[in-house]
């Protein structure tokens, strides 16, 4: 299968739309959502999050995606700037003494194959409200909630709830918004994956990783789920729309790659402009 079918949003779609399926997904996700309200965990994050709410007005912030092109990015430049890394960001620290002002996972898969470093690291950890439940013993941790009733929306105050697009790119710049950051870049991000499978399958990586930073990002045998190019393109115009309205900018700092939504400018340019 070609590219461009691998994009194209009907290789996946079904050819009729079921109205009772609709329904039963969104009376499940309801319950879902009630179970987690009454949880202790979703008001000890809720709390936390209205504690972030504008706290950096007037600040600028990165957000450090996982693609190849990272590599050339100087983050030593970053120093006294408030990084959002993302994922399997630490796989990085081996080669680089630049730590994330926090890190940001909501992919399951993505979740459990860094557990460990997530279970011991002292870094802040934005998570999925779904790994509430991995026992991660630290405090830093802020737990929030997403389902596909949200996907497409854009969480100015993320306090209750976040938008998705398939990207926890998208789930960054929310937070970023929400703690009051208007002026941020990103960088890492290729906006690119080789692959011949379409959107939502499973592809298992066959020798290295070409697709992120680290050759063993995901190593041999290990799933990841194909990404939907057209679907984040869609969210990331939503985010430039919110952040636009909020008198704020999203400026893409990534070394080459193919994400054409937002403005470009050099990382060393952007930090002193």
């Amino acid at each position: 299968m070609d590219e461009l079918m691998v994009n194209n949003p009907f290789s996946y779609q079904r050819k009729s739309i079921n109205p009772y399926r609709s329904f039963l997904r969104s009376c499940l996700e309801v319950s879902k959502r009630v179970l987690w309200d009454i949880d202790p965990l979703s008001w000890e994050s809720r709390t936390q999050l209205l504690h972030l709410k504008d706290k950096y007005v007037n600040e600028k912030a990165v957000i450090i995606c996982n693609g190849p092109s990272l590599l050339k990015s100087n983050l030593s430049n970053l120093n006294g700037i408030y990084t959002f890394g993302l994922n399997k960001i630490n796989l990085l620290f081996d080669k680089s003494s630049f730590r994330p002002s926090s890190i940001v996972c909501v992919d399951p898969i993505i979740f459990y194959q860094n557990l460990d470093f997530f279970k011991t690291t002292e870094i802040p950890l934005f998570l999925a409200h779904e790994f509430s439940k991995s026992n991660l013993q630290h405090n830093n941790n802020i737990y929030i909630y997403s389902s596909f009733l949200n996907t497409f929306s854009f969480a100015q105050d993320c306090s209750w709830n976040i938008g998705n697009c398939g990207t926890v790119t998208y789930t960054a710049l929310q937070l970023a918004l929400h703690m009051g950051f208007r002026d941020v870049a990103i960088i890492g991000c290729d906006h690119s994956y080789k692959t011949r499978k379409t959107f939502g399958s499973i592809e298992i990586t066959a020798e290295k990783d070409i697709n992120h930073f680290h050759p063993n990002y995901t190593k041999s045998g290990d799933k990841w789920q194909v990404s939907n190019i057209a679907g984040m393109e869609l969210g990331y115009s939503i985010a430039k729309a919110a952040y636009e309205f909020n008198n704020g900018r999203i400026i893409n700092c990534t070394e080459g790659g193919y994400l054409e939504t937002f403005p470009r400018m050099s990382l060393e340019d952007w930090l002193v402009n």
